[in-house]
């Protein structure tokens, strides 16, 4: 499928996430088939540009192009601002996050708030859209809460305000991640909005991603969660839909390597002592469900040395290859 100018390679798509979808877990997803994966949000307040953790989450050092960059706010000229901002320093497409039903998101109006207010809303996919000459996405939920699904609405006003692609995560803001997503509004919205639209929320395998498609006519799925310490899943799903045929999860020594790979992106993106402190939620999703996982979840969460928590994770892998 196509964004703007930007052929991707597939349409199936990593949700941004935030402490999640840094650029190590980006590359990695790409190189395993995902045509896409978006920043993790960055607010659109000039005075957070040159914070660390800002600095971090807009480092697209030998990422694949093109460079997708969630901005979050709540003002249109700040949002604005934030797109100009971002396009001049490489961004290809800008997200705008209208689906974080996180509090500290919501209680400053962005995110999923901005669900509720449905006129501010296309204003601000106007005004981004009018600063920017590259392709704008939005993310959001099917509405504020399960009494009030708008997400038809405000599909047609994001589609009529200029933006090229909209991705759903099928649960509302109040909903936050619990019960099971529906996908009968993503069907609707894809129906009637005339853009590309992208189905999220509870595709954790590749028949649940044949399925969501098959039940939602969208364009492409986003896969969030579930590719937690699996970015082999993507792999899986882009040949499941290509050919019908299940492919294995990667032996040991995949796993591993794929790992070690992963925790030298971290601690060389973050340095050494936050790097592992990051490393360790990735370390406990790959192994989650391996023998002896959890006693090797255990040794690394107690280690501030990158050295050593890569041997251990080495030493790991190599004892359940053999």
């Amino acid at each position: 499928m196509k964004i703007g100018a930007h052929a991707l390679p597939s349409a199936v798509f990593v949700a941004p996430m935030a402490g999640i979808t840094d650029r190590p877990f980006r590359r990695l997803a790409r190189r395993y088939g995902a045509g896409l994966a978006t920043s993790e949000m960055v607010s659109a307040r000039p005075e957070l540009r040159a914070t660390r953790k800002s600095l971090l989450r807009l480092d697209h050092a030998g990422e694949p192009q093109p460079v997708s960059v969630q901005i979050a706010g709540a003002d249109p000229a700040m949002l604005a601002d934030a797109a100009r901002y971002n396009v001049e320093r490489g961004a290809q497409i800008i997200d705008i996050n209208m689906g974080c039903p996180a509090k500290k998101v919501c209680n400053v109006a962005a995110g999923s708030a901005l669900l509720s207010d449905e006129s501010l809303l296309g204003r601000i996919v106007e005004a981004v859209v009018a600063a920017v000459d590259v392709p704008v996405t939005v993310k959001l939920r099917t509405g504020p809460s399960p009494e009030r699904r708008n997400a038809v609405r405000i599909a047609r006003i994001v589609a009529a305000a200029g933006a090229r692609m909209l991705a759903i995560h099928g649960r509302t803001r109040a909903c936050m991640f619990e019960g099971q997503a529906e996908y009968e509004t993503i069907a609707e919205v894809k129906s009637r909005s005339g853009i590309p639209v992208i189905a999220n929320g509870d595709i954790a395998t590749p028949q649940d991603a044949k399925r969501v498609l098959e039940l939602t006519g969208a364009d492409g799925i986003m896969i969030g969660r579930a590719a937690q310490g699996r970015p082999w899943l993507f792999r899986q799903i882009t040949h499941y839909l290509a050919t019908g045929e299940l492919l294995s999860a990667p032996g040991p020594r995949e796993m591993g390597k794929v790992l070690v790979e992963h925790l030298d992106g971290l601690y060389d993106l973050y340095g050494d002592e936050q790097g592992t402190r990051v490393a360790r939620k990735h370390i406990g999703w790959t192994v989650r469900e391996l023998p002896g996982g959890e006693g090797l979840r255990n040794r690394v969460n107690g280690m501030a040395v990158a050295q050593a928590q890569r041997a251990a994770v080495n030493d790991y892998f190599e004892r359940l290859a053999a």
